[in-house]
C-alpha cells in the first residue's frame, strides 16, 4: 500500500511538473514574439535616428560657419566705427563749435543794446534783535 501511495504522489507531482513546463514554455515563445516585433520596430527607428543626427550635424556645421562670418563682419563694424570716429570726430567737433560761435556772434549782433532792469526799491523790515532765541524772554 505504500508503494501505491508513493506512485500516486509521483504521478501527480509529475503532472504539476508538466503543467509548469507547458506554461513556461508558451510564456517563453509569447517573450521570444514580443522581442522579435521590438526588434523589427527598432530597427528602422534607429536607422531613421542615425539620419536625424546626421542632418542636425550638418545643420550645426552651417550655423557655426555663418557664427564666424557674423563674428567677423561685427570685428570689419568695430574697426570700421572705430577708424571714422578717430578720423572724422575731432573735426567734426571743432566744425559744430566753430557753428555754434559763428551762430552765437551773429545772434549778438543783430539784437539792440538791452537796457539794465529797473529795480523799483521796496522797503523791508528791519530784523529783530535778538533773533529766534530771545521771542520767548520778553
Amino acid at each position: 500500500m505504500a508503494g501505491l501511495l508513493v506512485a500516486v504522489f509521483w504521478a501527480i507531482l509529475v503532472s504539476f511538473l508538466a503543467v509548469v513546463l507547458v506554461r513556461l514554455a508558451q510564456t517563453l515563445k509569447a517573450a521570444t514574439k514580443l522581442v522579435t516585433g521590438v526588434t523589427e520596430q527598432a530597427v528602422p527607428l534607429l536607422g531613421e535616428a542615425s539620419a536625424t543626427v546626421r542632418s542636425a550635424q550638418d545643420q550645426l556645421a552651417r550655423v557655426d560657419s555663418i557664427a564666424s562670418d557674423v563674428q567677423e563682419v561685427t570685428a570689419n563694424a568695430s574697426a570700421l566705427s572705430s577708424t571714422v570716429s578717430t578720423a572724422f570726430g575731432g573735426p567734426l567737433v571743432k566744425v559744430a563749435a566753430f557753428g555754434y560761435g559763428v551762430r552765437r556772434a551773429l545772434g549778438r549782433r543783430n539784437t539792440t543794446p538791452r537796457r539794465p532792469a529797473v529795480v523799483v526799491s521796496r522797503t523791508v523790515p528791519q530784523a529783530r534783535r535778538g533773533g529766534w532765541r530771545s521771542r520767548g524772554k520778553d
